[in-house]
């Protein structure tokens, strides 16, 4: 979703900017300006997020484990998942920052040394300006054991060395904190206006946390819009707040979080997870897990991008499953070790045969969103559809105009109406379908471009020229 807001510059024109944190805005950028295409940006980051998290894991598992376990991120979400074939949520840098804070606490214990402090900061960072809620989670027990490791330690650091050691990381975190300060400043007009305060307050009825109460219902400029808030998101949370729906909501993001992870081929490793649970070498990332559990339960909506911060986490407790389950001999019979080389082979296969699914004849649907969003693969494309029609119009001489009207049951999730950064100098401009007067306005204001309307719902899409009675009536005023 895109929230519109008054630009502070001189001419005042309106423009338009993320409800997200800029953390995935920046690395689209990355991408479209130093790569070519912003896609190459999500592509980078998935091949850091798989490496920083062995790199978080050879702090916690053994070696041969922890190149295990980022050779199943890679293959479980790194290649697949929506975090890669989608520009949303941030998955992928979040999961990455999350790996850093992670990995570098043990080393920064053990080591004391600089670098392994600015390796946490950066992640820190990144966590702030991606997704600070789940990011406050996860540092949260990690302030508190960096405090207890330094009030118990028996080789406490002299004031000066500490400060030698944490004196790139603490600038760093200001530098952030000024930069992000900086950006709510010049987009929202005060540093301590955070981009999620903005869209809700317009748009949103539903509230995030289960304690707080809905909002009055906002006057609507879309039937779409309104579906989304007013449909979806209120129905979650009337759910939530239903009997046992509190409950029943509770162990429904826990087993679809799980499902995400894991996928039915990892799904064994449940069995031996009160084991793992209980050992000295994980307690901690344990820990992490509990926080990130309650500080989950109490929230209306999660995805799976919510827990990002907490993948490197995840995948630990359950590798240290797996070395548990490899152990298992019973009647003297490797039974474990079989079960294990077993799932690691199937993640293998299922990531061979994914790019071959229609060939094989079992193609992933498209579209609802819902059927794949929730899955370790993604359809081979998504939203190819407007791309193609997009593609069409852009062959055209001269600027575009597609007006979109969607059908009464369109799927919200399914959004055609999004545009480059500049919007008027694109030069196919999308926007939705609204009233005989608003549609007469969008006309008269791109009056130079050819005007079409386009019904994404018809089979095949509608693709054709916007009523000429429209348009006729819009140059004349």
């Amino acid at each position: 979703m895109w929230t519109h807001f008054e630009s502070i510059h001189v001419d005042m024109k309106p423009t338009y900017m993320s409800m997200y944190f800029p953390g995935q805005g920046l690395l689209l950028a990355f991408g479209a300006i130093v790569l070519g295409k912003p896609w190459f940006g999500i592509l980078v980051s998935s091949a850091l997020m798989s490496s920083a998290v062995y790199w978080m894991l050879q702090a916690w598992l053994p070696p041969r484990w922890a190149l295990l376990g980022g050779i199943l991120v890679a293959l479980r979400i790194g290649l697949f998942s929506y975090w890669i074939d989608s520009y949303t949520g941030g998955g992928t840098i979040t999961a990455l920052a999350g790996a850093l804070v992670l990995g570098g606490l043990p080393r920064f214990t053990r080591t004391r040394r600089p670098r392994h402090a600015l390796l946490m900061a950066t992640g820190v960072v990144l966590l702030a300006i991606t997704r600070p809620y789940e990011g406050v989670l996860l540092c949260i027990p990690v302030a508190a054991a960096l405090v207890h490791w330094f009030v118990t330690t028996q080789k406490r650091p002299t004031a000066t060395e500490l400060l030698r050691c944490i004196a790139p990381a603490v600038a760093v975190l200001m530098l952030g904190a000024i930069w992000l300060g900086y950006y709510d400043y010049r987009v929202f007009g005060h540093p301590l206006t955070l981009p999620y305060t903005v869209n809700r307050a317009t748009y949103a009825t539903a509230p995030y946390f289960v304690w707080q109460h809905p909002r009055p219902e906002p006057q609507y400029r879309h039937a779409e819009m309104r579906r989304f808030y007013q449909d979806d998101e209120l129905a979650d949370y009337r759910r939530v707040h239903s009997g046992t729906g509190f409950l029943g909501m509770t162990l429904i993001k826990a087993i679809r979080s799980i499902y995400f992870f894991t996928g039915f081929a990892l799904l064994p490793l449940l069995l031996l997870l009160p084991r793992a649970v209980l050992d000295r070498r994980i307690r901690f990332l344990v820990l992490c897990l509990l926080v990130v559990a309650v500080g989950t339960a109490i929230e209306i909506f999660l995805f799976p991008h919510y827990l990002a911060p907490f993948t490197a986490a995840l995948y630990a407790v359950g590798l240290q499953a797996a070395r548990h389950l490899w152990h298992w001999k019973p009647g003297g019979q490797p039974a474990g070790r079989a079960m294990v080389r077993l799932m690691v082979a199937l993640c293998f296969v299922l990531a061979a045969v994914r790019p071959w699914d229609r060939v094989l004849n079992f193609p992933i649907p498209q579209h609802p969103v819902s059927t794949w969003i929730l899955n370790w693969f993604g359809p081979d494309s998504y939203d190819t559809q407007r791309a193609q029609v997009e593609r069409r119009l852009g062959q055209i001489a001269g600027g575009q105009l597609a007006i979109v009207r969607y059908s009464a049951n369109h799927d919200p999730l399914d959004e055609w109406v999004y545009n480059e950064a500049d919007i008027d100098g694109s030069k196919v401009i999308w926007a939705r379908d609204m009233d005989a007067v608003s549609n007469r306005e969008l006309l008269q204001y791109y009056k130079g471009r050819k005007a079409w309307l386009v019904q994404p719902d018809l089979q095949p899409v509608g693709v054709d020229p916007y009523p000429v009675t429209e348009q006729i009536t819009a140059n004349s005023h």
